[in-house]
């Protein structure tokens, strides 16, 4: 059996698009296959925001007078084939994805505000208005969000306060991935206040990887932007050793074959386009791993679109692979977006560089398919005090934010040529598309 549960809200992209939300519950029938979405599925419709009036984008026609007829010139009087209409302009929809929200201590110490309340606001300020503009933004929470009751907490068992989701909300995000390492960090209460916060405040975002039944674990999330529907999938190579829950055994989604390869038909079957975004490979390695190239096999031949890698904590290469007549794009590891560890030496420098993916899809006849992609460097500034700790594209860093920040005390290789050299290395000639 299997019900559909869709919301309307207007789209906040740069085009004015109208989203629409969807959580497609795809349930076993007697632990066999699963059923796609059909045309006579219930359906519950929920408006989430009421559509504005927008007299710029309804079509008009408009008539022009007739003239009298010319006499002295009888021939351009002759009727006059209407001019062909412009052909109507490809639609294209921009999606970006950011690394890791990794919260160490002093990221959170830098978001408590006088008041004893924690704003991560400035952590996004410098891009947030490029995370708004997209018609579809994803992001790596890398820690779970138990709230202070479970005990703020940094490395190496994390809790953030809930007004980090109030922040991911605030800076433009539509979705947001939670399978990572960290997941059950604060065990079973953890994914269940997370989920509850979202939940209550935010009911529209798509929060995937986590779950708090087993019904939510049988979801395939989707989002439809401009009459195209993606699914979105996200799983962790593990949880640091912390079991599952024995009443909880669906909390974190994990990169096991069989369940990866049923979410992928499934996904095949419900969706247009889907995106995967596990949590993979190698701490603080450049280059993707074997387990890496295992994983990007398995998905090319599910069926997958494009894969945004996270964990490594830097950044890896992007590469379009192509094989037997399937394309797939893969961001191997998009790196912190970010943190601020308390390692020293070499290497610690690479940890405060990330990217920001940027694709451009569009539909092809009965396809859609990516027009063009990049990647846009990032890099973490960290100094002290209340809204220290932000992100800024490197295009955008200065030499003289590169001597204030503190981490230069924790690795003297990092400078701004250090993070150009760095991204040069990893990513050659990939270019930001916006």
């Amino acid at each position: 059996m299997m019900s559909t549960r869709i919301s309307i809200r207007k789209r906040k992209g740069k085009k004015e698009l109208f989203g629409i939300l969807c959580c497609v519950f795809i349930l076993s029938v007697s632990g066999c296959g699963k059923e796609s979405i059909s045309s006579g599925g219930e359906q519950e419709t929920t408006v989430i925001a009421e559509q504005e009036t927008a007299a710029a984008s309804e079509q008009k026609t408009v008539k022009t007078a007739e003239q009298p007829p010319n006499l002295e010139e009888p021939h351009e009087e002759e009727s006059q084939a209407e001019e062909p209409q412009a052909e109507e302009p490809e639609q294209v929809i921009s999606i970006l994805m950011v690394g890791d929200i990794l919260l160490h201590t002093p990221v959170e110490e830098s978001a408590h505000t006088w008041q004893d309340t924690y704003d991560f606001r400035p952590i996004f300020s410098e891009l947030k208005e490029e995370i708004s503009a997209a018609d579809l933004a994803l992001v790596n929470q890398e820690v779970i969000i138990g709230g202070q009751e479970l005990g703020i907490s940094g490395y190496p068992a994390f809790n953030a306060p809930y007004p980090i989701a109030d922040a991911l909300a605030d800076a433009g995000f539509d979705v947001v991935c939670q399978a990572t390492n960290h997941a059950l960090d604060k065990g079973e209460k953890g994914v269940r206040n997370d989920l509850a916060y979202w939940e209550s405040k935010y009911p529209d975002m798509v929060v995937t990887g986590i779950q708090d039944s087993e019904e939510r674990q049988e979801m395939i999330p989707t989002v439809c932007v401009d009459d195209v529907t993606f699914a979105i999938l996200n799983y962790t190579y593990g949880t640091n050793g912390i079991p599952l829950p024995q009443n909880m055994p669906y909390a974190v989604n994990l990169l096991e074959e069989e369940k990866v390869k049923r979410d992928l038909q499934i996904a095949e079957e419900t969706a247009d386009f889907t995106i995967v975004c596990p949590h993979w490979g190698t701490e603080y390695q450049l280059t993707p791993s074997a387990e890496q190239k295992y994983w990007t096999d398995i998905f090319l031949e599910g069926g997958a679109d494009l894969v945004i890698g996270t964990h490594p904590h830097v950044i890896q290469p992007v590469e379009m692979i192509q094989d037997e007549g399937k394309e797939m794009l893969v961001y191997y590891s998009l790196g912190n977006f970010v943190n601020w560890t308390s390692g020293t030496g070499d290497g610690v420098a690479n940890r405060m560089v990330g990217g920001m993916a940027q694709i451009e899809v569009a539909r092809e006849n009965d396809d859609v398919v990516i027009k063009e992609y990049g990647v846009k460097p990032l890099i973490t500034h960290v100094s002290e005090g209340y809204g220290g700790v932000r992100t800024y594209a490197l295009e955008d860093y200065t030499a003289s934010l590169e001597q204030e920040n503190l981490i230069k005390k924790q690795d003297s290789n990092f400078s701004l040529s250090y993070a150009e050299t760095l991204c040069e290395k990893v990513w050659g000639e990939q270019e930001s598309l916006w």
